[in-house]
Formats: structure tokens, sequence, C-alpha cells
């Protein structure tokens, strides 16, 4: 599958954003969904994933009750919903594919099999 993120760009801290994902070449819905970040001079880190049909979602800490991961497979596309940024949110933000397993879609550690580029996220304070 070929993922295609958008969205990103330049907010102030507090305002929301929306990043999307696009998906196409196979059935968005064979395939679990993450969310992943990362900021200047650090290690990508995961940020939210959900399973194909949308019914769990995991989040990393941080993103809490201000990030919502969903989606939507007739549309073929993944969503992160993102309030309340902090500068602390600024990084690349990608999307990931992995073929789904109900065991392990809220391991943030899981191998995810395709990725798209990434789209930047700016905050500032």
């Amino acid at each position: 599958v070929q993922l295609q993120a958008s969205g990103g760009g330049l907010v102030q801290a507090g305002d929301p954003l929306r990043l999307s994902c696009a998906g196409s070449g196979r059935p968005f819905s064979a395939y679990d969904m993450g969310w992943f970040r990362r900021a200047p001079g650090k290690d990508r880190e995961f940020v939210a994933a959900i399973n194909w049909s949308g019914g769990r979602a995991y989040y990393v800490d941080s993103v809490k009750g201000r990030f919502t991961i969903s989606r939507d497979n007739s549309k073929s596309t993944v969503y992160l919903q993102m309030n309340y940024v902090e500068s602390e949110d600024t990084a690349v933000y990608s999307c990931a594919a992995a073929f789904r397993d109900p065991l392990s879609f809220n391991n943030s550690r899981r191998w995810y099999d395709y990725w798209g580029q990434g789209t930047q996220v700016t905050v500032s304070s």
C-alpha cells in the first residue's frame, strides 16, 4: 500500500491541527495504522495506532487526551486530530501501515510494513 500524509504546517501553541494519511493500492481495511513523529535531534517516536476497523486506539502517554486517531476505510484515510498542541509536538509526522493483528496493534514497537513520507508540524509558542 502507498501512503501519503498531509496536513502539517505552522501553528501556534494551543491550536488544533488535523493530519491525514491517504492509502492506495490495497484494501485499506487490511491494515492497522499508526502515526509516528521525529523531532529534531531525536529518535522516531510512536504517537498513536488504530486497529483495522477503527474500534480500538492506542496512544503514547504524552498525547493522551489531546490527540485522536481515527480512520475512514471508505476513503482509505487515517487521521490524527491534534488539539492543544505544544512546542514539544514539533516534529515530522509519518503514517505507517501494518497487516492487521489484534494481538499487537497496541504494541508501540511492532513492525510496520509500509511507511508514508512525513509532514512537518511546527508549533510556535
